[in-house]
């Protein structure tokens, strides 16, 4: 997947749902916990998505 159009997905399934979680992401993407939570991670860097720590989950949200 294309950076820029794997970063759209990700953004465009943060505004229909608000809020996800890492687990969320990657079901639907059909892709690891591990590498959705590391595109999560590129976004919060890249300061489109912030992230909510809840005690054994992280929530995402868009900014």
């Amino acid at each position: 997947m294309k950076s820029h159009n794997k970063n759209k997905t990700i953004l465009d399934f943060l505004k229909q749902k608000k809020i996800i979680t890492s687990s969320e992401l990657a079901n639907t993407l059909k892709i690891s916990w591990n590498t959705a939570d590391k595109y999560l991670l590129e976004l919060a860097l890249d300061n489109k998505v912030e992230r909510i720590k809840k005690t054994g989950v992280n929530l995402w949200m868009l900014k």
